[in-house]
């Protein structure tokens, strides 16, 4: 009954987020101030994790092609189909569920447990509204930073691949071509933008109906991620059969 209750309140949350919005004037700082910590904090550790997981794909799969009937131009195939549709939409969310979101939960779950929060809805504030309103605007930007994770990762692949002496270049860029599917990189973007939204989202309910002193917004910040990666996992597959089976 609990996590039903939590899935009400969670609903009535975003619910309430909508309503009351704040004077755009200071909106339009408070999302560019989201969009500095939340999307621009994010592109270093994304490029970084991106560009070396791409390498491993590709010497995993070129590693795996022991016959000499298997055409060489499959180490390109693989390392994009696997950056393209699984790792940078999906394993990039749940590293942003640990950096995003545990900055998200802490950060609002502070301002609970020092008043700050109860200080705005005094003065007539919707805290949801001022406080969420410019996460969730600032995580639409979110698919732009995938797109840049997708090439960077792509890019490591053909490093590793090439350098490594495990295919040449022309074979790796052949099979980057074959038989491509622009709807692959939609469906990539639109489980981004649902993820997005998770993102912003989730970690903000934990934070904002906490209770409890400091120990406490470090557990909200655990059980934040704990809970946004689950729903990630739940809805990539949900997704994944509804857009691609």
């Amino acid at each position: 009954m609990n996590y039903i209750a939590s899935i009400g309140s969670y609903a009535i949350m975003v619910k309430e987020v909508f309503k009351k919005p704040t004077k755009w004037s200071i909106m339009k700082s408070l999302i560019l101030k989201e969009i500095d910590e939340l999307i621009y904090g994010s592109l270093g550790i994304l490029i970084f994790i991106s560009f070396f997981i791409g390498g491993v794909v590709a010497i995993q799969t070129a590693l795996n092609i022991t016959s000499e009937i298997i055409p060489k131009y499959l180490v390109g195939f693989a390392t994009r189909q696997s950056i393209i549709l699984e790792f940078a939409p999906t394993f990039c969310s749940i590293i942003m569920a640990g950096k995003v979101g545990s900055y998200i939960t802490s950060s609002i779950g502070t301002m609970r447990v020092t008043e700050q929060i109860d200080a705005l809805e005094v003065m007539g504030v919707n805290a949801l509204n001022y406080l969420v309103f410019p996460k969730i605007i600032a995580m639409l930007f979110y698919p732009f930073i995938i797109a840049i994770s997708m090439y960077i990762g792509i890019l490591g692949g053909w490093v590793a691949g090439v350098f490594g002496g495990f295919s040449t270049s022309a074979d790796f860029v052949e099979g980057l071509q074959l038989d491509f599917r622009p709807f692959h990189v939609t469906y990539s973007f639109i489980k981004t933008l649902v993820f997005a939204f998770i993102l912003a989202t989730i970690p903000s309910f934990h934070g904002f109906y906490m209770k409890g002193g400091a120990l406490e917004v470090g557990k909200a910040a655990t059980t934040s991620f704990v809970w946004t990666s689950v729903v990630i996992i739940i809805l990539n597959y949900i997704l994944t059969q509804l857009l691609l089976g």
